[in-house]
This record gives C-alpha cells, structure tokens and sequence, in this order.
C-alpha cells in the first residue's frame, strides 16, 4: 500500500496564455518526497487520461528519484470550463508545457530528468525529444506502451486517415461519438474488473470522443517519428507480448494491450534513435504499470536496471 495519497502533492500551475478556445493553462504535480540531490521523473500520461499512478511515484521514490507528473492542457486538473476535453489541433501545442516543467524542475534539482511517456504522452514525447526547445535539459526516455502508430488496417490507416484529416479541416470539432471500447476502461476500474480509483470526470470509463482534428495531429507527429527520429539519450520501451481485440468482456484483456498493436510498438521504437532498449513484459496491459502486481513488478525491475545500467550520449 502507498504511503501517499494524490492529495500529498504539490500543484503548480503553468498560465499558458490563449489558444483558439481561449485561456489555457497545464498542471505539474510534484511529490513531497523531494530531494534536490536525486535524478526526477516527468510523467506524460496519455489520452483521456491524468496522473492518479501514486504508485508509480512510490516506486520512483524507493529507487531515488523525484518524481512529477504533468497534466498537460485540456486534460485532467488542467480542463477548464470553456474547454474540449482532451482536443489538440497539433502535438506540439503540449510542448510550452513541456518546456515549463523541464525549467522548473531544473531549477530545483541537480540530478538527470528523465522523460516517462504513456501511450499518446509517449508519442509526444517522443516528438518533444526531437523538436522540443527545452529537450538537452532530459536525459533519458522510458515509454509505457508509445502510440507510436494507429491500431487500424493497412487500408484502414491508408484511407481513413487521410479522410479524417480532409474532413476535419472543414469540420475542427468533427468527431467519433464512441470511438473507444468500454472494455479498457473496464480493465483497469475498480468499479469494473480492475483494482484503481480515479476520476472518471477527467478519465471517463469508455473515454472522450475522438475528434478528427485529433486523429489528424497524431498521424502527423507519428509520420515524422516514422521519417526522421534521432533521439540522442538513451530510450527503454516497455510493452505486452501480445495485444487483442475483443468485442465483450474476456479475462485475457487483463494480460494483453488491447488498445495497440505490440508489434507497431516494436517496429517503429527501434527507429526513434540509435540507443533504444525494448522491454518486453508477458501479459501486461496497455498501461504497463496498471497490470497485475506480479506484472508491473517485473516492469518496474526491468526498468530500473535499465536506468542503473544506462548512459547519457
């Protein structure tokens, strides 16, 4: 059982003046278990999604580090009134945020700053570590199951997409009303059939809807992450050894990722740089370290022999 609660960390709040919905802002959490001497951990959660891991900020802290986790703008603590939950018009609109946390981290520590990416966080991270202002301030990356590529068919990702980016150029706010299986959600709820509590307002259980605008501004980060990814620090890649695709309830998607493609995962990691690590955990769920005690226990281990192991270029 954790120690600490999410009510234990520090808010800092990021004023990232206007966009076209109006006042934005993102928020960093930061653990009280704090000291400047230690490398941190910024944590990129994914779509439709925030922090609530405090287990995850545990582990970090049994191992030596800081740990902070960033809400980014339309997101969790961060989604204001006027707002679309979730909706981007481009990866890089999360990267002022990005910016801000790596400053302030900097400034308050003298140890590493490792990125930690989740799913669509670790897409754009990993679009962050290639085009971000602030990206020499990190030394390392960890990717939790990296959105790396669209879970669809080849015809799929060949027409649909490129339909989908056409539409919403005329249609911003053009979406899938229910685009994600309930099942996911099902999987990790304690409500359902699996053993965390958050919020469902900022993380509902079959998520928020998928604009097409949305879909657009990923295609377009993955499609340079495909092209032309030179990532320098040091990369691990955590992912399942399978994924599935169920239509009902099965206890299998309790050991598999059920929203990518595993081997999207592999094929397109290898290429984000030239030191990259794939970490294979059996019967890990999409998000990695909400798998079963046994499972993201071994995660954890591997990836801290990992950051014991590895080296900054």
């Amino acid at each position: 059982m954790s120690s600490l609660n999410i009510g234990d960390f520090f808010e800092h709040t990021f004023d990232l003046g206007e966009d076209y919905e109006g006042k934005v802002i993102a928020t960093l959490m930061e653990s009280p278990k704090h000291d400047a001497s230690r490398p941190s951990i910024l944590y990129i959660h994914g779509l439709s999604d925030y922090f609530f891991q405090v287990h995850v900020a545990e582990a970090f802290h049994g191992q030596g580090f800081n740990f902070y986790g960033l809400d980014l703008r339309k997101h969790g603590r961060s989604l204001l009134p006027h707002q679309t939950p979730n909706y981007c018009r481009s990866v890089k609109e999360y990267f002022p945020e990005i910016d801000q946390a790596l400053e302030f981290i900097h400034s308050k520590n003298h140890g590493d700053i490792i990125l930690l990416g989740h799913s669509t966080g670790g897409l754009t991270g990993s679009l962050y570590l290639n085009k971000g202002k602030n990206r020499k301030l990190t030394d390392k990356l960890i990717l939790n199951s990296p959105f790396l590529q669209f879970n669809l068919l080849p015809w799929q990702r060949a027409i649909l997409l490129p339909l989908a980016r056409i539409v919403s150029k005329f249609m911003p706010y053009a979406s899938l009303k229910k685009p994600f299986s309930h099942l996911y959600g099902a999987s990790i709820s304690s409500k359902r059939h699996g053993e965390w509590d958050y919020n469902t307002d900022w993380k509902p259980l079959q998520g928020f809807p998928a604009y097409l605008k949305w879909a657009s501004a990923m295609r377009k980060a993955q499609k340079i992450i495909h092209r032309n990814s030179d990532i320098e620090v040091p990369i691990l890649i955590l992912h399942s050894d399978k994924s599935s695709r169920y239509r009902s309830w099965n206890e299998n998607i309790l050991k598999t990722d059920m929203v990518l493609n595993v081997e999207h995962i592999k094929t397109y990691g290898k290429k984000l740089g030239p030191h990259v690590t794939l970490a294979e955990i059996p019967e890990a769920m999409h998000d990695v370290f909400l798998s079963r005690t046994e499972v993201r226990k071994l995660a954890f281990q591997k990836m801290f022999s990992w950051l014991r192991n590895s080296e900054r270029t």
